[in-house]
């Protein structure tokens, strides 16, 4: 079994095809059959190296399940984290609850510090920029930016409010949408009335 480097088995993937936007699909298809026959074993998270690749500015980000390798663009930018006196300040703040859910460490969930605009969409590790979440509302936010979360939040509410036939939720969820589209803020991630 060869010693293969999963980040850069996909780096390779790139740079023989270089200036062409590639999808997610090829790659990871590419990337685990060729893993497989290389290695005899399953390459688990190819998502997660192709996030990382981008994140460290070897990669660029087209749009969602897009990337491309440019040589001349290569960039290794310092991803900014927050200091641990910092992350007290925004748990401070926030009152030790999630800034969504409301629930807080009396509650037995876990707290985490979470960048609100992505630390590889050029977010800095300031106080403004911080907001506390709980694990689960942190992992479901993802590398998400925080509007896209927002609207998919409130897709999910106004569903609910339909199933549920509440009235005044269904309108309350409907005004947001709304407001969306009006402004043209993620129109990438559909609603259907």
């Amino acid at each position: 079994m060869k010693d293969v480097k999963q980040h850069k088995l996909i780096l390779e993937y790139f740079k023989k095809n270089p200036n062409r936007d590639i999808s997610h699909p090829e790659i990871v298809d590419w990337v685990t059959a060729e893993y497989k026959k290389l290695t005899g074993t399953v390459f688990r998270d190819p998502d997660r190296a192709i996030r990382k690749l981008s994140q460290v500015g070897i990669l660029i980000k087209i749009g969602k399940g897009i990337y491309r390798y440019e040589q001349t663009h290569v960039k290794n930018r310092k991803l900014e984290d927050f200091t641990p006196a910092q992350k007290k300040e925004i748990m401070d703040r926030d009152g030790y609850k999630c800034v969504i859910c409301g629930r807080g460490l009396k509650d037995g969930v876990e707290l985490q510090v979470d960048h609100i605009k992505p630390k590889d969409l050029g977010g800095k590790a300031v106080i403004e920029n911080g907001q506390t979440l709980c694990s689960q509302h942190n992992f479901q936010k993802k590398n998400l930016k925080q509007t896209e979360t927002g609207k998919k939040m409130f897709i999910r509410l106004y569903e609910l409010a339909k199933k549920e036939k509440n009235k005044e939720l269904l309108n309350f969820s409907t005004q947001i949408l709304e407001v969306y589209e009006r402004n043209n803020i993620n129109g990438h991630i559909d609603w259907k009335r």
